[in-house]
């Protein structure tokens, strides 16, 4: 094998979810902020799909290993079940044995562990891995199980994630009821070519190149240009890539190796072989339609001075510590992902991320706020001030018809 040639001291590449090889991209930051989100709050779903290797089921499993113990977790990645055989999965997941049990015995063992669970102070959480493989009447059992609830909380967590199928699933009729419950929903994109190449460095690094440039940076332009930046894509080429290289006796991967491995794969281009998967080749994650006007903007001041200004789309803004926020606060009184800015088209509201420091209104911690306009936000030793870009808007179209004709007439 090329371990001993590359001086390596595990594969790089292999195609097996490992969580120490997750290279956290923006759009898999954000997918892993998603899921971390369902821990602290359990007011509906957080949906996360994306294409055939795209990386889910390696952020899953680098989630599930973060989680706190008091974090009770059902893992469920068999999805093609009639709703009582997925119900019984749940339950075994939970420790339970319910195969003799008829579904309205497992419907009620299962509320009275999740009531149990509550009041022990634990925390449950269903992951539902390939869920574009649920048929309608099982994603209708997820959403009764998920108004499970005590005169406070409710007391399920849910993950839902799968390929885009899913989407179109969930767009269907049938399930309006369970759209209504998602509170996030977030695609997982390829990657782009700068984090294309990124992701093959990190994957090398943690397998002990310690630095070493092991593929010709020339190399990666046609890397991205045969695996769209899909990572699963990525491993099978470099990999073959490096046998090839290793049958060579060639100390480093160029792109003769890249192309024999291509040969030897039968590829073609990636843009030739699908025209589905969307290929990340921009910066921002915000979903946001161009043409529209925004509705708000907001100013960030620190130390009596403005240091960042945004527009506000309709759409979710993260704000946090670290890179991968939409607005990233360098301050070491900002969490990691501190809170959000969830706006539409009638309201912008602002929501703490579970933060260490929290959020602040008038020297008032809140969990959440509905803005209005000229509002100040305090973020750890940071201000953010809200401007409602509609008012102007509004108060034009306020205007009588017949004043508007009549400053018509005068211009004329």
């Amino acid at each position: 094998m090329y371990l001993e040639q590359f001086k390596l001291h595990e594969l790089p590449f292999r195609l097996s979810p490992d969580p120490q090889f997750l290279y956290l991209s923006k759009h898999h930051a954000r997918a892993k902020a998603y899921m971390e989100s369902t821990i602290w709050f359990t007011d509906g779903f957080v949906i996360i799909t994306g294409e055939i290797g795209a990386g889910k089921t390696t952020l899953i499993e680098t989630f599930l290993r973060e989680l706190q113990q008091d974090v009770v977790v059902a893992q469920i990645n068999q999805t093609q079940l009639s709703p009582t055989a997925f119900l019984q999965s749940v339950l075994v997941q939970f420790g339970f044995s319910p195969f003799k049990m008829k579904k309205p015995e497992v419907l009620a063992t299962l509320n009275q562990f999740l009531i149990e669970q509550y009041a022990s102070g634990k925390k449950v959480l269903l992951i539902v891995d390939e869920a574009q493989n649920l048929n309608h009447k099982v994603l209708e059992e997820i959403r009764m199980l998920s108004g499970i609830e005590t005169t406070k909380d409710k007391v399920l967590r849910i993950i839902l994630a799968g390929q885009p199928e899913l989407n179109e699933k969930l767009d269907s009729p049938e399930l309006v009821q369970l759209v209504q419950r998602v509170r996030l929903r977030f695609h997982l994109s390829a990657l782009s070519i700068s984090d294309t190449s990124a992701y093959i460095e990190h994957r090398l690094e943690v397998a002990g190149s310690q630095g070493r440039r092991i593929f010709h940076e020339d190399t990666y332009p046609l890397i991205f240009r045969y695996t769209g930046g899909v990572p699963r894509l990525i491993n099978t080429l470099c990999d073959t890539a490096m046998m090839s290289a290793f049958g060579g006796e060639h100390d480093h991967v160029g792109v003769a190796d890249v192309q024999s491995a291509i040969a030897e794969l039968q590829w073609s281009e990636f843009s030739s072989r699908t025209s589905r998967v969307p290929v990340a080749n921009f910066e921002s994650t915000q979903p946001t339609l161009l043409n529209e006007q925004p509705v708000a903007r907001i100013l960030v001041g620190h130390e009596a001075k403005t240091v960042d200004e945004r527009e506000l789309r309709p759409g979710r803004m993260i704000i946090g510590r670290t890179p991968d926020n939409d607005l990233q606060i360098d301050s070491k009184f900002v969490s990691r992902h501190h809170c959000q800015i969830i706006t539409t088209l009638d309201s912008c509201v602002i929501e703490d991320l579970n933060s260490t420091n929290g959020i602040y209104v008038k020297s008032k911690r809140v969990r959440k706020h509905n803005f209005n306009d000229g509002d100040v936000v305090v973020v750890g030793q940071h201000e953010i001030m809200y401007m409602d870009e509609r008012m102007p808007r509004l108060r034009a179209s306020a205007e009588h018809p017949e004043t508007q004709v009549l400053k018509e007439d005068a211009a004329s």
